[in-house]
């Protein structure tokens, strides 16, 4: 009899666990955007930088994170990535801006331009005439019981652009 009260019990404990995640799984993932580079002190074959995220958080609780790590491609060749201990909160319907410094190891910068000069070769244009296509991907690491966010961005930089964006 003991030995069925405890079966019991546990099984109503794995099915409140059960429906607790399943409505924490209504979350939309948090949207993150590129918003800026600063270079930093550098060491060795390495170029660093401070790498700037606006994350915004589109529920309706707050998103508390303890750590974060991106990695960020160029022309579908993986470029730049980091790690960073920081920790905080983005408030419910609200954003931050983020910092991570990533490193540039100087192969990767490397196999960039020599895919732009190739590019230039082929009859393409001009060296930096074409944007890049970035695509950056990363996590806000989870705090207690929550799990880690994952988030992504895509898009084009034009760093050598003379053109002015019509408004």
């Amino acid at each position: 009899m003991l030995q069925l009260i405890r079966n019991a019990f546990w099984a109503l404990l794995l099915v409140a666990t059960l429906t607790g995640c399943a409505t924490l799984s209504g979350r939309e993932p948090p949207s993150a955007r590129l918003v800026g580079l600063e270079p930093i002190q550098s060491e060795g074959l390495e170029v660093r930088f401070s790498l700037f995220l606006r994350v915004t958080n589109p529920n309706d609780t707050a998103l508390s994170y303890d750590g974060m790590s991106v990695s960020l491609e160029l022309d579908g060749r993986g470029l730049a990535s980091g790690v960073s201990d920081v920790s905080g909160e983005i408030p419910r319907f609200g954003e931050a801006v983020l910092s991570v410094p990533v490193s540039i190891s100087a192969f990767s910068a490397a196999r960039q331009i020599l895919s732009r000069v190739g590019d230039v070769q082929g009859g393409n244009g001009e060296l930096f005439d074409k944007p890049l296509a970035y695509s950056l991907k990363g996590k806000l690491g989870g705090t207690g019981f929550t799990t880690a966010t994952r988030f992504s961005d895509e898009g084009e930089l034009n760093l050598f652009s003379t053109d002015v964006p019509a408004e």
